[in-house]
């Protein structure tokens, strides 16, 4: 393997032989002639740690080592469920009728939330017999981040897988070149759509905008996350949706070459090590206990941002200042229209609506049968807390890596203060991963879900009811822990559910996307 291949050489953070965990070494290789370019983050002190919530758990989980039986159970793939991708063309023609007009759309909320919305357009574009301008990506007012569609997705790939289905245009005409946000942010405008209902039927664009498409031949609708319903539409336009998302939507080049190389130094991480005289050497390891996970990792998203955790209105363990601070955070951002606030923390627990900690998601993972020896990535933009409230997760999975870690600060300058390709760059990683797991739902957590249902990987569904209960359980054994937990996962590891009325197509994609196999 050359590991020079990405123009950086990775320092693995932990040395041979540290806590116990036993690896196999192979390979030496050339000496390094240069030191290596990056330092390991820095653990934040004992005293600085956020106090642990379930200590005799986190005690109990620490000393925990999985069996060759639970390591090889967790680390096998899915077997075949029955369905394979539809993968037939979702046109029924060759040729594209004459378009009735132009559609915008102006596509606000983070990655996730647009790429589902990139996805409607599409497919609204289809219902309307309309072109397609590509989707205007609004500013996140939490991330700031400013990248377009053409920031973010291959756009000629796009185009291209999506040719026979919908026209699609890059720039709108010299007649329409008026037709941009800042006109419709100044005024009200006859061309608007702005009362587009959620989750709005086919039959309401083809009642409501197509006349501004007649008249005009344009229209932008805005806002129009979560416009397009998923029930009672045309299996083709549903068939176009799936298109959309699990091969049309790829991201540029930059952002799969960085994941490429996030995910080789995961599946094959090396270490440093100097021989009798002192001669610097990089040894790849290639195994770990008895072979089990060897060149496979878990994507860990945590969704524990400050905003998140205002939104939720649980209780961390923070104390009475950490409790004021996420109050006046919620009443300063959403004033005081958050539902949960309404409720007490042991109903919210109760009710499975509180994210689970840092702390929490690691106790889960041990208790499913992960244990030191598992390389971990942490796929999360920032962790409300810092490395304080990380510290928990880390002494659990000691090899848990994230972007900073894994490469250095010139392979992530085209994606530093970029939320969305910082987002994009997680996703990539997350859909190479042997197992996903988030800490609780979300726009990450469905779109993980969807498509990794599609391709049939392994995805751990956190039951949240039942460990929001679990966790306030003081007294619980660790043996009783796992019990309870392997109980409550059962069946929630990827195996395939059926998407029911009003659930998202984009999380549940069986059976719209799939066909039996024969």
């Amino acid at each position: 393997m050359n590991f020079h291949r990405h123009g950086h050489r990775h320092r693995h953070r932990r040395r041979h032989g540290d806590g116990g965990v036993s690896f196999a070494l192979f390979l030496i290789l050339l000496p390094l002639v240069a030191p290596l370019n990056h330092a390991s983050s820095s653990i934040l002190s004992e005293s600085n740690a956020s106090k642990l919530r379930h200590s005799r758990l986190f005690k109990s989980a620490l000393q925990h080592q999985a069996s060759n039986e639970q390591l090889s159970d967790l680390w096998t793939p899915l077997s075949n469920q029955g369905w394979k991708p539809f993968v037939e063309s979702t046109s029924a023609s060759s040729s594209l009728p004459e378009s009735m007009g132009y559609i915008q759309v102006f596509l606000d909320g983070g990655l996730n939330q647009q790429r589902m919305g990139i996805c409607d357009a599409v497919a609204v574009a289809k219902i309307l017999n309309a072109t397609l301008m590509i989707p205007y990506l609004e500013v996140n007012p939490v991330w700031q981040d400013t990248s377009s569609f053409t920031d973010i997705f291959d756009v000629d790939h796009f185009v291209n897988i999506l040719k026979d289905d919908i026209s699609i245009i890059r720039e709108l005409p010299d007649e329409y070149a008026w037709s941009t946000r800042e006109y419709y942010a100044s005024a009200i405008r006859s061309t608007r759509i702005k009362n587009a209902p959620l989750h709005a039927s086919a039959n309401w664009y083809l009642e409501n905008v197509s006349p501004i498409l007649e008249s005009y031949g344009i229209a932008a609708i805005s806002p129009f996350s979560h416009r397009l319903a998923f029930d009672n539409m045309p299996i083709e336009i549903q068939r176009l949706r799936c298109k959309v998302n699990f091969e049309a939507l790829v991201f540029v080049p930059h952002v799969r070459s960085l994941g490429e190389a996030l995910v080789s130094r995961l599946r094959y991480p090396i270490v440093e090590s100097i021989d009798a005289v002192g001669t610097k050497y990089i040894r790849q390891v290639i195994d770990t206990k008895d072979g089990h996970g060897a060149g496979k990792f878990v994507s860990l998203h945590l969704r524990f941002d400050k905003d998140m955790a205002a939104h939720s209105a649980c209780d961390f363990g923070g104390g009475k200042a950490e409790k004021l601070a996420l109050a006046k955070y919620r009443q300063a951002i959403w004033q005081g229209r958050v539902m949960n606030s309404r409720f007490t923390d042991e109903e919210l627990r109760n009710q499975g609506r509180c994210p689970l900690t840092p702390e929490e998601i690691g106790l889960l993972l041990a208790a499913l049968g992960f244990d030191n020896t598992t390389r971990l990535y942490l796929a999360s933009h920032k962790v409300y807390g810092g490395e304080a409230r990380i510290s928990a997760l880390r002494q659990l999975f000691p090899y848990m890596e994230d972007k900073k870690s894994l490469a250095s600060a010139a392979e992530r300058a085209n994606i530093k203060g970029k939320a969305s390709l910082s987002a994009a760059v997680d996703y990539y990683v997350s859909m190479h991963s042997a197992i996903f797991i988030s800490a609780s739902p979300g726009n990450m957590h469905n779109a993980m879900v969807g498509h990794r249902t599609y391709l049939n990987l392994k995805t751990i569904r956190p039951n949240m009811v039942l460990l929001g209960q679990l966790f306030m359980n003081k007294s619980m054994s660790w043996s009783d822990f796992q019990e309870a937990v392997s109980e409550g996962q059962r069946n929630r590891l990827g195996e395939i559910k059926e998407r029911k009325p009003k659930q998202s197509i984009y999380t549940y994609p069986v059976p719209d996307c799939v066909c039996q196999q024969r």
